[in-house]
């Protein structure tokens, strides 16, 4: 997926946003600012969002000189989901699709994001994603590569995300890898964050090689590389994935509630909507 010039002042938005978390000095956001102004001036729309947000996000941490300003509330989340795990393990087994509810939980998950938005009430999130229609929902094709896959590669999203993650994981019942950022972006998950909420438990957890917030193949590791190389079923939760990897031709499920009139847009449904997607399947 292209950037389009309304990506512009959500740049801006999220770089101001995450500075106030980095910082408090004024000048220093100021400084941000007016350096990611002339950046964005020399950059192509042809590149993806993510592509973008990995400069936009590295300014913020090159001039805050703050590695990770969203570390405390990444722990937070994902301290708040793993709450809720008891309780949405049991609201998963006691419905009459067992698989079907943990993706619904899943995407209820993809709430949980610091990027676009910067507020999410996951109690709301989990009751609509429960009851709401889904705008698409490929789950025929879902359960036949999941039949016929031998593994799954899943690339997570955000950190407290992977709690709703973990209980579609486990109701999968494959082998699964599980792909997180290598160093911080945003709220996104790194393998830390994994294991706090309990995927090592579940699944191998490796790095997608790179600190974009969203899965870019040209940027990213060997290992990951060679994976999705191979791997016949592909699951990518949130919208910075589905920015980085909706022009691969390549069979991938995307996850996530749509949260941007842009990749809304893009998608063909309505900012707000949950989304199962099968692209070429």
């Amino acid at each position: 997926m292209k950037t389009y010039l309304d990506c512009i002042p959500c740049f801006f938005d999220q770089a101001l946003r995450a500075g106030r978390i980095a910082t408090d000095d004024e000048k220093l956001l100021k400084r941000i600012l007016d350096e990611l102004g002339v950046m964005l001036s020399h950059i192509s729309l042809e590149s993806t969002p993510p592509e973008i947000g990995r400069l936009v996000y590295r300014k913020v941490r090159e001039i805050t000189k703050n590695p990770d300003p969203f570390r405390e509330l990444k722990r937070e989340s994902t301290q708040q989901a793993l709450a809720l795990y008891p309780s949405l393990k049991r609201t998963i087994e006691e419905s009459h699709d067992s698989l079907l509810a943990a993706i619904r939980i899943a995407i209820a998950g993809n709430v949980i994001d610091f990027g676009p938005s910067g507020s999410f009430d996951i109690d709301t999130a989990i009751k609509e994603a429960l009851e709401k229609d889904f705008a698409i929902c490929d789950y025929s094709a879902f359960k036949n590569y999941l039949v016929k896959s031998e593994r799954i590669l899943y690339i997570g999203d955000n950190a407290g995300e992977t709690v709703f993650d973990r209980l579609l994981i486990e109701q999968m019942k494959k082998p699964v890898v599980y792909v997180v950022r290598e160093t911080p972006v945003i709220n996104d998950a790194i393998a830390e964050d994994a294991i706090q909420a309990g995927l090592d438990k579940v699944a191998t957890i490796i790095s997608s090689g790179t600190d974009a917030p969203g899965t870019i193949p040209s940027i990213c590791g060997r290992e990951f590389i060679h994976l999705l190389g191979e791997s016949e079923f592909v699951l990518a939760k949130g919208q910075g994935n589905y920015e980085g990897l909706s022009n691969e031709n390549r069979p991938i499920f995307f996850l996530l509630k749509t949260k941007c009139r842009i990749i809304a847009d893009d998608i063909g449904v309505t900012e707000g909507d949950i989304v199962l997607k099968g692209m070429n399947v």
